[in-house]
């Protein structure tokens, strides 16, 4: 099993920045791609950016040159730095990974969620 906990979420005014976190534990062998999606009020869940084990990034045209995707690979974690945030940001963000279990199968695991809210 593989577990996320995700933090770094709250309130902030809009041109404000935050930066989520997204830590994976449990029976890990390796992870694969690592990513954040989004779900605003009302609206369907949407990919943010995505990281490959090799660092080779996917960001969406609506945050690109705004929100920047890393990972550490010692330590299981992918972040979201989040700059010059717009109300329309405002959403819950979840955290997503491929994973490769001990002793062998693949999983997909999403984190609980952390909320974004910008205000104008």
């Amino acid at each position: 099993q593989v577990q996320l906990v995700e933090s770094g979420g709250g309130l902030v005014q809009a041109g404000g920045s935050l930066r989520l976190s997204c830590a994976a534990s449990g029976s890990i062998r390796s992870i694969n791609a690592m990513g954040w999606y989004r779900q605003p009020p009302g609206k369907q869940r949407e990919s943010v950016a995505r990281i490959t084990k090799f660092g080779i990034t996917n960001v969406a045209d609506s945050v690109k040159g705004r929100f920047t995707i890393s990972r550490d690979n010692g330590k299981n974690t992918v972040y979201l730095q989040m700059n010059s945030l717009k109300p329309e940001d405002t959403a819950v963000y979840y955290c997503n990974v491929d994973a490769i279990t001990l002793p062998g199968g693949a999983v997909n695991a999403w984190g609980q969620g952390t909320l974004v809210t910008v205000s104008s």
